[in-house]
């Protein structure tokens, strides 16, 4: 009686054993299969939600003066960053004529260290700058960037006063409006598990989109005196408007990419940028039999011995005038490929220029999203630290690469190797594709 007892007792204890295993595993099923479809949801919503009671956003606790206060911050720093980048469009445009007029000695390779010693100052900054807004309040940094800004603007401002030596001023003015301008972004939420791959590869393909503009925005204004023969207050009035029309162009693009990203993500049209942007600088190669106006007049002048008295004395009139209201226009005979290389025809560059003008805020926009969201709930001040020191090694490097190349190899081997580069980040990018996901999306498959 007592096995008979048993094994009833048994049977049933197994055939509950198998129902709760099979309970068990369709739970964790659904589970997984939950997990996985909020993850995708997730890649694709937008950084900065609304806040709806049915969202996954309504679930954190967060009161209304928070809410409100939050968005205060957000949008003072957008009137800051939008106050800084209006200042550095400013000045960029007219920092070749400057140094031309404050040190006859500077040339064009140390406009390339003028511009880079900006980034530099950035550089170093920035990482100094998120390890500081992660343990202090964030107002300290910010003001004291602010302030640092504040004066190396007036140094700059004065670097025309002192006797000598005017372009090492401006290189150290610049250098501290850089360090000023470092930026930090930070989020105070718990912490996770982060892709280390990831944020590399983000690191570096945000190093080459701004590597590639800023290379792009130092040479627009040598490079349209030299192919059109534009004066410095021509090239500065003009390329001012081409810099203002990719703005405005560039607002447009990004409403357009805010709805598109929903539909495809992120990482889609990142590579879309790219390509657009290859295809801006492979039209600015030179192409045809076409050269550019050349800068004779000097040399000219100086090398006929065969002179009238007249004309010497027409010379002699006209020289001083020429001197004090405009220099020479045109390509300088002392860089070479001038003979030889093919003139960038203008509806050439503003095509490039459009182009460029659609792809690199495309892929700085995606660039900054998709490392935001591999990051993740964690403390992001100095992961952003060093994506913005990653960006201002560029804007080191870029403007003394392209300077040196274009004064001593012309604009064909500049450009040439900037599509090089390009095709290199693309096929990173298709290396790296499917790590570039949100953190979320990568939790829930660890959980899965």
């Amino acid at each position: 009686m007592r096995t008979r007892t048993c094994k009833p007792t048994l049977t049933t204890s197994r055939r509950s054993g198998w129902e709760v295993s099979r309970e068990l595993a369709s739970s964790r099923l659904v589970a997984a299969v939950t997990t996985a479809s909020l993850g995708m949801e997730a890649e694709q919503e937008p950084l900065l939600g609304n806040r709806t009671s049915g969202s996954r956003e309504g679930d954190i606790v967060e009161t209304e003066e928070h809410y409100k206060s939050r968005w205060r911050s957000i949008r003072i720093l957008y009137l800051t960053m939008f106050l800084s980048s209006v200042g550095f469009s400013i000045v960029i445009m007219s920092i070749w004529p400057y140094l031309q007029k404050i040190d006859q000695t500077a040339d064009a390779s140390f406009l390339g260290w003028v511009i880079a010693s900006f980034s530099l100052g950035q550089m170093v900054a920035s990482p100094m700058f998120g390890l500081w807004s992660n343990y202090r309040p964030r107002k300290e940094p910010l003001i004291v960037s602010i302030f640092i800004s504040v004066a190396a603007n007036c140094l700059y401002a004065y670097v025309h006063l002192p006797a000598s030596h005017n372009k090492y001023y401006m290189l150290v003015a610049r250098g501290l409006v850089g360090f000023g301008a470092a930026s930090t972004d930070e989020v105070q939420v718990p912490q996770g598990n982060i892709d280390q791959v990831a944020v590399v590869a983000t690191n570096i393909l945000f190093f080459v989109v701004l590597f590639i503009f800023a290379l792009f925005e130092t040479i627009i204004t040598p490079l349209t005196m030299d192919m059109y023969g534009w004066t410095q207050e021509q090239a500065v009035l003009y390329d001012g408007i081409i810099l203002a029309a990719l703005g405005v162009e560039a607002v447009v693009i990004l409403l357009g990419v805010k709805l598109l990203s929903k539909k495809i993500g992120e990482r889609a049209i990142l590579l879309g940028g790219l390509i657009v942007v290859w295809v801006g600088f492979f039209i600015l190669l030179p192409w045809g039999n076409q050269f550019p106006k050349i800068q004779w007049e000097d040399l000219h002048n100086n090398s006929i011995p065969n002179t009238t008295f007249g004309e010497i004395i027409i010379g002699l009139w006209k020289s001083p005038r020429e001197d004090h209201n405009e220099r020479p226009t045109g390509c300088p005979i002392e860089q070479a490929w001038c003979l030889y290389t093919p003139v960038i025809h203008l509806t050439q560059f503003l095509t490039s220029a459009v182009l460029i003008g659609i792809g690199y805020p495309v892929c700085n926009l995606m660039s900054y999203t998709l490392y935001s969201k591999i990051l993740g709930p964690k403390p992001q001040g100095v992961y952003m630290g060093w994506l913005t020191a990653s960006g201002s090694g560029a804007r080191i490097l870029g403007p003394v690469f392209i300077s040196q190349v274009y004064a001593h190899w012309g604009p064909r081997w500049a450009f040439g190797l900037v599509c090089g580069m390009v095709v290199f980040t693309i096929t990173l990018l298709g290396v790296i594709y499917k790590r570039l996901i949100a953190f979320s999306v990568r939790y829930g498959r660890i959980q899965e």
